[in-house]
């Protein structure tokens, strides 16, 4: 299956999803899209590179070097972030860090009527089909 088949499947599980994407935080690049709406390109790509901070911006790097130091670690070999839900003012959005590969993050963009449990089960369902399409 390829990724994009995959995360059209997976758009279609997440309650009331009208966008979702597969990005590469550590390019900055989005690798595949699904969404209800067509956007401006400058949109897009500012998701990409909006996610790419909220993963591996200089303080969250810097929270994840502090917590990997204090708890003797090896620096670079885990993540401490793995799941971020941001509301806005008419969306929830759910990023997830990939489990196989944690430079690779899906993004599900749902309207603010769903079910924030629900989605981010489904959500977190959706993953290992992603994954193993890319």
């Amino acid at each position: 299956m390829t990724l994009d088949i995959a995360l059209s499947q997976a758009a279609t599980t997440v309650p009331e999803c009208v966008a979702a994407g597969y990005v590469d935080v550590a390019s900055g690049m989005l690798l595949s899209m699904k969404t209800v709406d067509s956007h401006p390109r400058q949109v897009i790509d500012l998701l990409a590179a909006a996610t790419g901070d909220l993963f591996n911006g200089e303080s969250v790097s810097i929270i994840e070097r502090m917590f990997t130091k204090a708890r003797g670690l090896q620096e670079g070999q885990y993540h401490y972030f793995q799941e971020i839900i941001v509301n806005s003012e008419n969306l929830i959005h759910i990023f997830l860090r990939g489990k196989s590969n944690p430079d690779y993050v899906a993004v599900f963009v749902c309207r603010k009527t769903a079910n924030l449990g629900m989605a981010l089960i489904r959500a977190r369902l959706a993953m290992p089909a992603l994954e193993a399409a890319f």
